[in-house]
């Protein structure tokens, strides 16, 4: 069972008002009917959305719906929901009225629409799996940006993408469709999503820091190799007698430990002699050094 699929199942066992239940309904037929003449044909895969959408409708409407069940063999085995409904004056007019004026309703009615555009066409990405993405696909531009405007007066940050057939709305932000799956009430996926995000962003700050250390044990490394080569261009050059007594500790020092860091380097020495030095004197030492054997490079 996908992620999107666990979220729809446990949505669609939430209880909810009437008003709040006429909103989602009406953006679940707006999003996902197929309105004729004489009838409103709704295509649903998922048998818990069809169950819900067939009980909220009955209930809502006191209507009589036809259920058709169809078995799709290609490739893979796949079931097919159609509700279709006749007497639908009642529902195209509420419909019609809920998209127009969707912006004046209070943010519980706002979030039971999205939820209804959800249940038709919404998905999210498996965060154990891939990267975080939600996304709603929609068939036409206007219909996109009407999605779009209620989300970002929800304080969702989503944008619009032209598909190949039709547009899809969508959030890449963790922290948001986190936000997201909490407004539909889906409360055990949002704690499994929560798992899964920590444990992705606590293994992604571990691999910072561990890129971090990396660089600096590199950067190190070439510092040191830099000081080595000019201390050996001192001695090959008869240069050390120009140097200061405490210059040529740090020389000696860094000969014996060459590996170690400034720090570690100043470390040492305070430990092993009489010189208390700490890590930006033994970089200005090695600025000494790097000055003197320029000085006579460029002689």
């Amino acid at each position: 069972m996908s992620f999107t699929t666990t979220i729809k199942d446990e949505v669609t066992k939430i209880e909810t008002e009437r008003v709040e239940s006429l909103a989602e309904v009406a953006a679940f037929i707006k999003y996902n009917g197929k309105i004729n003449e004489d009838s409103i044909e709704l295509y649903i895969e998922n048998n818990s959305v069809a169950r819900r959408m067939f009980n909220l409708i009955k209930r809502l409407y006191k209507i009589n719906i036809t259920l058709t069940i169809r078995t799709q063999k290609r490739f893979q085995t796949k079931t097919m929901y159609i509700l279709t409904i006749r007497d639908m004056e009642s529902i195209l007019f509420d419909m019609n009225n809920i998209v127009k004026n969707i912006m004046d309703y209070s943010t519980p009615e706002k979030a039971s629409f999205i939820k209804g555009v959800f249940l038709a066409n919404g998905s999210i990405n498996d965060p154990k799996k891939s990267k975080y993405h939600l996304e709603l696909l929609i068939s036409d531009e206007c219909s996109a940006k009407l999605v779009h405007k209620i989300l970002l007066s929800l304080k969702f940050s989503s944008k619009i993408l032209k598909r190949d057939k039709g547009y899809m709305v969508y959030i890449k932000a963790s922290e948001q469709i986190s936000d997201f799956i909490k407004m539909l009430g889906a409360i055990n996926s949002l704690f499994y999503y929560e798992d899964i995000r920590i444990y992705r962003d606590h293994k992604n700050m571990v691999n910072r820091l561990n890129n971090c250390e990396q660089a600096n044990v590199e950067k190190s490394m070439r510092s040191a190799n830099e000081q080595l080569s000019n201390i050996e261009y001192l001695k090959d050059n008869d240069l050390l007698s120009l140097l200061d007594e405490k210059t040529k500790l740090v020389i000696e020092y860094r000969e014996k430990y060459p590996e170690t860091t400034l720090q570690e380097l100043a470390d040492i020495i305070s430990l092993e002699t009489d010189v208390v030095i700490t890590k930006s004197g033994i970089n200005h030492h090695f600025r000494k050094i790097k000055e003197l054997v320029e000085r006579h490079k460029n002689k």
